[in-house]
């Protein structure tokens, strides 16, 4: 615990502040205001430069034009479907680590879940496409027919990446539940589905709602799966990394719109408590 004194030790505290403060603003917060004030900029048709003067033209343009406003959509409909299905298996695999896994071997299991996000990034999203690949791939040979490229192969190659986001808060989560809650839970005549339902599911909500804010996130923004397994398929990202070079506003718009979204997001996971469990 750090005491501010009076005069000279209270100086010395808020100059080791100032710095932290200062780093803040300078590399987060500037640029971010940057990127809101540019998407409300034009760029001159004879120059390509960017015009300063205030116009709500790209802002408008996101919220009427159908194109942008179905590209919207998908892209929260493929964030809220990845975290989902992240959700839905992160629960299963962290009950069987935290209950059913030895004590002494959970560290080497943990250790082993996390291993995907070891290996890179393009090489991960590769190796989906080749497994997805029409004719050839993996899981045509395995299961008799493949999805191809498109939106159902963007939402499993997410869901595997972005998988041990999840996994980590929720086995955290379900390790604090004390097992007497679970005794007593059975004791009182409840299944382990009523108990699951009525009892760990309440308590690990929060956890839940924390490894939702990676995986939702980071969905949100990705462009580079959508390129490379999403076939003709556009995400908001997609928007934002061919607009760049030709209408600098415009993908400034889209990028803020984005980064509004996100903040609602949290604001609301907010008061589910899941930041708290950060």
């Amino acid at each position: 615990m750090i005491t501010v004194g009076r005069g000279r030790g209270r100086w010395r505290v808020g100059a080791l502040l100032a710095l932290p403060l200062t780093w803040l603003i300078v590399i987060y917060l500037l640029p971010l205001g940057l990127l809101f004030a540019t998407a409300f900029a034009s760029v001159d048709d004879f120059t390509g430069a960017v015009d300063w003067r205030f116009t709500l033209d790209n802002v408008t343009r996101l919220f009427t034009d159908p194109a942008y406003l179905r590209t919207t959509a998908r892209t929260l409909g493929v964030a809220a479907a990845v975290t989902t299905l992240c959700a839905a298996l992160a629960i299963p695999v962290s009950i069987f680590v935290a209950r059913a896994v030895p004590a002494r071997l959970r560290p080497l299991v943990i250790a082993l879940l996390i291993t995907p996000l070891w290996a890179s990034y393009l090489v991960k999203v590769y190796a989906w496409r080749t497994m997805l690949n029409p004719g050839s791939g993996v899981v045509e040979w395995f299961l008799g027919g493949s999805p191809g490229f498109g939106w159902t192969a963007v939402v499993l190659t997410l869901t595997y990446l972005w998988l041990p986001y999840m996994i980590l808060p929720v086995y955290v989560g379900i390790s604090t539940i004390p097992e007497s809650l679970l005794d007593a839970s059975a004791d009182l005549g409840a299944g382990a589905w009523r108990t699951f339902r009525s009892v760990v599911l309440p308590i690990i909500g929060p956890a839940v709602a924390a490894g939702s804010i990676f995986t939702f996130s980071l969905s949100l923004g990705d462009y580079i799966t959508v390129q490379l397994v999403g076939g003709t398929s556009q995400m908001m990202g997609n928007v934002v990394y061919q607009s760049f070079s030709t209408n600098l506003p415009f993908a400034a718009a889209m990028a803020g719109l984005s980064v509004a979204i996100m903040i609602a997001y949290l604001l609301g996971m907010r008061r589910l408590g899941a930041l708290d469990n950060l």
